[in-house]
């Protein structure tokens, strides 16, 4: 069996574009969407238009992966086209590429380091230091952790934390996240005024927070799950924190089709640059990969991980606070 280097080096055969199937991916899930969205518009019962709404929010979480796997230079690296519309998406989907990939390039580089995991990720806190924490401490880090608040995340992660943070840090540098609330400000205003309110909730609003509720709660699920191995900085390596501090979600094919393989989350964190679509094929080709720690959407392993708080160093797992 391959480890370190070596493993790492072995997944790069995969780590190559089809520029035809990469365009294939964005343009038909372009269409979907748009289709999705016309069929919430033009539906004539509500009982139809709901259904429509919240396929529009899946189709945000495919194409937002989509995105995100061109911020890794994965897909459609050299392509001037693609570059602009996913610079106009990311601003879309309140993930500008400024912040985005400040924040999620460090997050790979960081993944399960205790001191500075919290990067473009969720806070690890160990028992001691929670334990040695103020009050206050202890509140907003239970809070950013909290389940309301990943499940609210078109407003925690995506509004706050994304637009409005940068936007107020240094809005030179973060131009793109005060565009991005411009622009959501502008779309909800004239689809009010043009379409009325349920509208505005139908096209816009249920969509982006079914999709930023999902999307928190991957991020999340994905480095905090009952296996999880944290690390300082003694012991750590890339493809060790990939391979034991990375899960692999178990989801149907149409949750892998919506959530464009995220799942396969322990090989894209061992190399980044391979396309979101040939990761099942390294899973199938390489047996060192094929053991990973898993988590899943069952409601019983949600709610398991979400008790999970704080790391026990002791113990070497992720433990609650009660």
């Amino acid at each position: 069996m391959r480890t370190g280097k070596e493993l790492i080096l072995a997944t790069r055969e995969f780590a190559k574009d089809n520029t035809a199937r990469s365009w294939w991916v964005v343009v038909s899930t372009v269409l979907l969407y748009i289709a999705a969205l016309a069929a919430t518009l033009l539906l004539p019962y509500w009982i139809l238009k709901i259904p429509a709404s919240i396929l529009t929010g899946l189709l945000t979480v495919r194409l937002f992966v989509i995105y995100h796997d061109h911020q890794h230079n994965a897909i459609l690296a050299k392509s001037k086209p693609a570059a602009w519309f996913m610079r106009f998406w990311g601003i879309y989907a309140m993930t500008p590429s400024s912040i985005w990939k400040h924040s999620h390039n460090h997050h790979h580089n960081h993944n399960s380091k205790l001191r500075s995991s919290h990067i473009g990720s969720y806070p690890v806190m160990t028992r001691a230091r929670y334990q040695n924490a103020s009050k206050n401490e202890r509140f907003k880090y239970l809070a950013i952790r909290h389940p309301l608040t990943i499940l609210c995340g078109y407003f925690s992660v995506f509004i706050f934390g994304m637009c409005i943070v940068p936007a107020m840090e240094d809005p030179k540098a973060h131009r793109d996240s005060v565009i991005a609330l411009l622009l959501h400000i502008t779309l909800y205003t004239l689809v009010i005024f043009f379409l009325g309110w349920m509208s505005a909730f139908l096209l816009l609003f249920l969509p982006f927070f079914i999709a930023s509720a999902l999307g928190a709660y991957l991020f999340y699920a994905q480095h905090n799950f009952s296996d999880v191995t944290y690390m300082d900085k003694d012991g750590w390596t890339y493809e060790g924190a990939a391979l034991v501090s990375s899960s692999f979600c178990k989801m149907s094919p149409i949750m892998h089709f919506f959530t464009a393989n995220i799942g396969y989350h322990h090989i894209h964190h061992l190399n980044a640059k391979i396309p979101f679509y040939r990761l099942p094929e390294v899973l199938e080709k390489m047996p060192e990969l094929q053991s990973p720690k898993t988590t899943s959407l069952r409601p019983s392993e949600i709610l398991r991980c979400l008790r999970l708080k704080v790391w026990d160093v002791e113990r070497q797992q992720m433990v609650g606070v009660s």
